[in-house]
């Protein structure tokens, strides 16, 4: 299915670089693997080569696809979210496992404007900061730049839609 070198987005934990496929032992069931190699933090994750559509695997975006993450990002538009923050946190935790990157910029950029309005809970703190890395490790893969750059860039798009969004009000 997939080989070394190529780039995929393991949902979750973001995207990452192939570097080998093993077979191990794990609690005594051995299986293939992909070793994947994530530009955030650099983190590897072994990823069952058996079980990778069920899991969300796919190859990382175009990137005129990412160009539409970044539209998303500076879209001054909120996306309704639940008061409740237990329920907003079932909220976007789904999304967030859905692995559609335009809409985990909507939670990133959600989260960003609620800090803004008031603190974050532990909890969604946390996600924010998930939300954050997943998309900016496929960034990094999709534009083929530093991640300091990327993060950059990212912060200038959810300035102008978080930041437009106080100077209407």
């Amino acid at each position: 299915m997939f080989e070394i070198g190529d780039k995929i987005v393991y949902p979750i934990h973001g995207a990452g670089v192939i570097e080998d496929i093993e077979e191990k032992s794990i609690l005594g069931e051995t299986r293939e693997y992909y070793i994947l190699k994530i530009p955030v933090n650099d983190m590897r994750v072994l990823v069952p080569k058996g079980s990778m559509d069920e899991v969300g695997v796919r190859p990382i975006m175009s990137p005129e696809e990412m160009d539409r993450v970044f539209d998303a990002m500076e879209d001054p538009e909120l996306m309704e979210m639940p008061k409740n923050w237990n329920r907003r946190y079932r909220f976007n935790q789904d999304i967030i496992k859905s692995g559609d990157l335009t809409q985990i910029a909507e939670v990133v950029k959600n989260l960003e404007a609620l800090d803004g309005e008031k603190s974050l809970s532990t909890g969604e703190r946390k996600m924010l900061n998930v939300a954050r890395q997943i998309i900016l490790s496929e960034m990094v893969l999709v534009y083929d730049k530093p991640y300091d750059e990327i993060e950059s860039l990212v912060g200038e798009a959810l300035e102008k839609s978080i930041g437009g969004k106080g100077e209407e009000e």
